[in-house]
């Protein structure tokens, strides 16, 4: 018989007590000014429109939300063009991944996917039970190899992660590829093409998701309005599936996921008029990472092509004292040890503040 506290001891499951951990951006400290490109937000504050949903929602907190969302997934596949039985929201695209393995993925089931990249796949790989197959990206370009992705495919592979552009590397995969890498995969396994920062592709040769989905019963589209919306604080992310899968990942996913206050945001952001103006602050990003790859190229940096709202710079073993250096500088970036820094698109004088750093590290 257990005589104290102390002595108890509740073991956990082995894929959870193995479980890498999500390192999320550094966050500026108190007294310590700093220009945080850490995390890939938008650095634009939400629009007037949006706040005063916020604001009229946070006095209805005492109620549960929609539990479905109806409302918001009906402006989602208006915004989207599809149907509403398409549409499946939660918090945050990373909520969703791991509602669609709980729907899709049996213990042991193979779930494929690029490395680097999203670093919420392995984690939700493992949580599901599934078994994570990691196929290394193009040497030197960032780019995911589709050929080595669908030639990693196996009778027990139920779910690959196409992520578009990639993250943390910037890519975008192309059409012409996608074909021909949805033409080797089996029509039993489901391809999740990750868009999340689509608003800020600019590639000609990138793929029309919703196209791309129309046509192939397999992929889902994952996409969030956490980045070109400025809603990364309020966790609001959506699938687009056929209409069997998407109720098998509605049946799966967290009671009550999305807040109200999310809810109402999300639709003030949809309104087309807010539409607009989201647009221009997305258009001035691109404009800001284009000036920025531009001077990075001139300092003699060689970047993988950003199609995101980052770039990102392979720097192997320096990376964690390069990063450091940066902090010093008064600029928070997000290193992934041993591989490279990711540094998001800020506003311009965060930008400067970079390209400083960048010079330095020359």
């Amino acid at each position: 018989m257990l005589t104290s506290v102390e002595e108890a001891f509740v073991p956990l499951r082995p894929a959870v007590s193995a479980l890498p951990a999500y390192v999320p951006g550094a966050r500026v400290g108190a007294g310590a000014p700093a220009w945080k490109l850490s995390s890939n937000e938008n650095p634009y504050a939400p629009l007037p429109s949006v706040q005063a949903a916020i604001t009229r929602a946070a006095a209805e907190v005492n109620r549960y939300p929609d539990m479905y969302a109806e409302e918001l997934v009906g402006a989602l596949a208006a915004h989207s063009g599809v149907a509403v039985e398409n549409v499946v929201v939660g918090n945050g695209s990373v909520a969703l991944l791991s509602h669609i393995l709980s729907a899709v993925v049996d213990h042991g089931d193979e779930i494929v996917f690029p490395w680097r990249s999203f670093e919420a796949y392995p984690i939700a790989a493992a949580v599901s039970g599934g078994k994570a197959v990691t196929v290394p990206l193009e040497e030197g370009t960032g780019r995911l190899d589709l050929p080595a992705m669908a030639a990693a495919v196996t009778p027990r592979t139920r779910v690959v992660f196409v992520c578009s552009p990639n993250n943390p590397t910037g890519p975008a995969v192309h059409a012409g590829e996608l074909e021909t890498f949805l033409a080797a995969v089996p029509k039993n396994v489901l391809v999740v093409l990750d868009e999340a920062y689509l608003e800020f592709v600019r590639d000609p040769e990138a793929p029309n998701g919703i196209d791309v989905y129309t046509r192939h019963a397999n992929v889902l589209l994952l996409r969030t309005l956490s980045k070109a919306h400025g809603l990364a604080g309020l966790r609001v992310g959506y699938a687009i599936a056929e209409p069997r899968l998407a109720a098998g990942i509605r049946s799966v996913s967290t009671p009550f996921g999305v807040s109200h206050v999310a809810q109402a945001a999300a639709l003030a952001s949809l309104e087309p008029e807010a539409q607009g103006q989201l647009m221009e602050h997305v258009e001035a990003l691109v404009g800001e990472r284009a000036r920025v790859v531009e001077s990075l190229r001139d300092q003699g940096w060689v970047l993988p092509e950003t199609h995101a709202n980052f770039v990102w710079f392979d720097l192997g073993e320096q990376t964690m004292d390069r990063a450091a250096e940066a902090k010093t500088a008064g600029v928070l970036v997000r290193p992934f040890a041993g591989h490279g820094i990711r540094v998001s698109i800020g506003s311009p004088d965060a930008n400067d503040a970079f390209l400083k750093v960048a010079s330095a590290w020359r």
